[in-house]
């Protein structure tokens, strides 16, 4: 059995189609957890009215804000399945994405998987492909070319394997990189296994998302926080923003890399002086 889990924070919009998407897969044999991390919106009614009314294999759990580590330990905690998959909830899925991703672990190949498959779902959205520009990824997907094998995110793994090293150590950013360093080793590819995740959508997302990326701590402490506070400052952003915009050919990525760097900013001073990671 497989239990797939779902740390929601504000997503009563894009929720209801993931959910939607799982009920869909060609793997039967699974249940939904779904932890809500202290939203303040309507995602915990919309969770509550599809399990009423559809009749999911879903649980809903709730915490205070913690951040989406803290949301899938809680999960865990609470799963029955011998395998884990960690999702989140703007995602939506390919017919066979669980039964994929976990073929490698069912078969004894692996502990731990991941996949390369993982596309863009809003590519027609222009700051959704800035956003790709921004991160240098390749087109339609959420990573770039050549992408290897192995990866420090999990997607899925063996709850023995969960529970062995307690789970991952909740902080906000750098929480999806915790487990592999626990175990020690890092998850592997699981071909085919199609998903698609949204990219931030508005001008507004990107803003809040890049200060959310910016309030973290940096390898070399505050002296990496101030190399990454002259990467973002304005005379950098318009001369990357300017040349990106004209090689690409996408005007509004001028406006997107200013943006995207004011939050960024934003997000590093208010770690330094607050000494809070984001969650």
């Amino acid at each position: 059995m497989i239990t797939v889990i779902i740390p929601t924070y504000n997503e009563q919009s894009e929720v209801k189609k993931c959910l939607a998407s799982l009920m869909k897969q060609s793997f039967k044999d699974f249940e939904i957890i779904v932890v809500d991390d202290g939203s303040t919106d309507d995602t915990v009614t919309v969770v509550n009215s599809l399990v009423t009314n559809y009749r999911l294999p879903t649980i809903m759990l709730h915490q205070k804000h913690l951040g989406p580590g803290a949301a899938r330990n809680l999960g865990a905690k609470e799963a029955k399945g011998e395998i884990l998959v960690f999702v989140d909830a703007d995602m939506t899925f390919g017919k066979d994405f669980l039964k994929l991703l976990t073929k490698p672990i069912s078969a004894g190949e692996s502990k731990g998987t991941f996949s390369k498959d993982e596309y863009v779902a809003n590519w027609d959205n222009v700051s959704a492909r800035c956003w790709n520009i921004n991160e240098g990824w390749e087109e339609r997907h959420r990573h770039s070319k050549n992408y290897p094998d192995k990866q420090k995110v999990f997607r899925a793994i063996l709850k023995s394997e969960f529970d062995q090293v307690g789970g991952f150590t909740a902080g906000g950013y750098n929480d999806d990189w915790s487990l592999s360093a626990k175990l020690g080793y890092e998850a592997t590819a699981a071909p085919g296994a199609v998903f698609y995740h949204q990219n931030p959508a508005s001008l507004r997302e990107v803003f809040f998302h890049a200060k959310w990326v910016g309030k973290r701590p940096y390898k070399l402490g505050q002296l990496g926080s101030v190399i990454a506070l002259i990467r973002a400052s304005l005379p950098v952003s318009i001369i990357v923003g300017v040349v990106k915009a004209i090689f690409y050919q996408t005007p509004l990525f001028l406006v997107f890399k200013i943006l995207y760097d004011v939050g960024i900013t934003v997000g590093i001073l208010e770690f330094l002086f607050s000494c809070k990671l984001s969650k």
